[in-house]
């Protein structure tokens, strides 16, 4: 027995230095951690992103009336699941491809680190495949829902779905590589942190071409006059809006793009709290407007006016002061305010009001980088407004040509009196209570 034990004493002293060098040997945290940290980041945020597609299908449920929910809640659904697939197959790789001309690379599907992967094959200066994957995705289903409130009502669901699939697979995936893909306009010093245009504006532009095509819906503009047609569900809508700008905490907080130092981390919890001041302020500015205007507070307006707060600062969240976050996100809500109407008067049939918010006030929000980015200045930031305005506008607008001639995108009138429910997919979301 004292033997054995002697043995054993003498076999881990001498392993003693081949531990300690297998131990010198491996990545301590100040090299793995940045990893670890960034992989951690884009998981959380990915998630809050991700929660975002609820948020619009609230927000979207709640502003149709009853006979047209469930259309809008396959819809949302259908698009993000659409959106994953196809940003696997050929979008990841051609939004972020690696060198490239900077203008067009088609990429390949999408393969994951190895399971385990060891330190020494992991890309420690950075962050997880899997997790940039899974956050960068999140972000095209957020463009592929706009589009989904700003035309509901009268649209198909098969056209609608089509048109997600070159949307989220090419369209949004080729001009995003201009900028966030170290493409032409990223060269040229275009200035967008979180997507005010590279996401919101191209699902703007995308609905707004749509909504032209399309039409507007029954009996919206008659004898000269707008008739009002009120969503079903306020409260729906209003904890869609509580979801979305929840959501926009992982939007633009995880576009940081790194948590491996104290200046990262301080500079998310920078972002967080000027991403909640611009929605304040753009809700509060809404609320205030249509009182004046209309001597009652409009709750809609107010739920568009966050929204287009939280648009208005996406693309600078981290350079301003929270003043500036506040001033930034009331012109989004004044935009709103004043864009929805307008497009009434042009006979644009926006149901959800998501071209003010998305495109109009994504266009605000690019142009007032400038005022608190120093490496932005004003020509560039427009030459990247009208860039991705001029190939997401005519690329939806040929693409929606295309689907109304081969097989229509609009139901026909009897459908759209009665409801899409009914006459696109047969089931009711309310069938214990009177249709609106």
């Amino acid at each position: 027995m004292k033997l054995t034990k002697s043995l054993i004493a003498g076999a881990a002293l001498t392993a003693l230095p081949t531990l300690a060098l297998a131990q010198d040997a491996a990545p301590g945290f100040d090299e793995i951690g940045p990893y670890i940290m960034t992989t951690l980041l884009f998981c959380m945020a990915g998630f809050l992103v991700f929660f975002m597609a609820a948020g619009f299908a609230m927000l979207e449920g709640g502003l149709v009336r009853s006979k047209n929910v469930t259309m809008q809640m396959t819809k949302n659904i259908a698009l993000y699941s659409i959106a994953a697939i196809m940003y696997w197959l050929v979008g990841f790789n051609t939004m972020y491809p690696g060198d490239f001309n900077g203008y067009f690379a088609i990429g390949g599907q999408t393969v994951l680190d190895p399971v385990g992967v060891a330190a020494a094959d992991a890309a420690l200066d950075y962050a997880s495949i899997g997790s940039d994957f899974f956050f960068q995705l999140v972000f095209v289903a957020a463009t592929a829902s706009i589009v989904s409130g700003a035309l509901a009502e009268r649209i198909k669901l098969w056209p609608f779905l089509i048109f997600v699939v070159v949307l989220t697979g090419l369209m949004y995936p080729i001009s995003g590589s201009w900028k966030w893909g170290g493409g032409w306009l990223d060269a040229a010093g275009f200035q967008d942190f979180a997507g005010s245009t590279v996401v919101h504006s191209v699902g703007g532009w995308a609905a707004l071409a749509g909504a032209i095509v399309l039409g507007p819906r029954l009996g919206k503009y008659k004898d000269g006059r707008v008739n009002p047609m009120p969503g079903s569900n306020l409260a729906l809508a209003t904890l869609g809006t509580f979801i979305l700008w929840l959501g926009w905490f992982g939007f633009n907080g995880g576009s940081q793009l790194a948590m491996g130092t104290v200046g990262d981390v301080s500079d998310v919890s920078r972002i967080f709290a000027n991403t909640n001041m611009a929605a304040a302020a753009g809700a509060v500015t809404a609320l205030i407007l249509t009182q004046v205007l209309y001597k009652k507070p409009d709750l809609t307006m107010v739920l568009n006016g966050a929204l287009a707060g939280l648009v208005s600062i996406t693309a600078e969240p981290l350079a301003p002061t929270l003043f500036g976050a506040l001033w930034i996100g009331a012109i989004g809500g004044v935009i709103v305010v004043f864009t929805v109407p307008l497009l009434d008067k042009l006979k644009i049939d926006d149901v959800v009001g998501a071209i003010p918010v998305h495109l109009f006030a994504g266009i605000w929000g690019t142009i007032a980088v400038v005022f608190y980015n120093s490496d932005a200045n004003l020509g560039t930031q427009l030459l990247g407004i009208i860039s991705y305005g001029v190939f997401t506008f005519v690329a939806s607008l040929v693409l929606w040509f295309i689907l109304k001639a081969v097989m229509g995108i609009r139901v026909g009138e009897e459908e759209e009196i009665t409801g899409l429910d009914m006459s696109e997919l047969g089931m009711e979301a309310y069938p214990d209570f009177s249709k609106g």
